[in-house]
């Protein structure tokens, strides 16, 4: 074989590992599951308010 095909060939195949690794981490990424802290509800967040304003 000649070497530029040998260079062609690994170039190839290092090629095909970033994309398959590009690949498992994105796929990764969205199966995350995502949360979010819940929002406070108005009632208590009021009684909050009211107690840091009358220090």
């Amino acid at each position: 074989m000649d070497v530029v095909t040998v260079n062609i060939v690994v170039a190839i195949i290092i090629t095909l590992i970033v994309l398959v690794l590009s690949l498992v981490t994105i796929s990764k990424g969205y199966g995350y599951k995502h949360t979010v802290d819940p929002k406070p509800d108005e009632e208590n967040n009021h009684q909050e308010r009211k107690e840091y304003t009358d220090r």
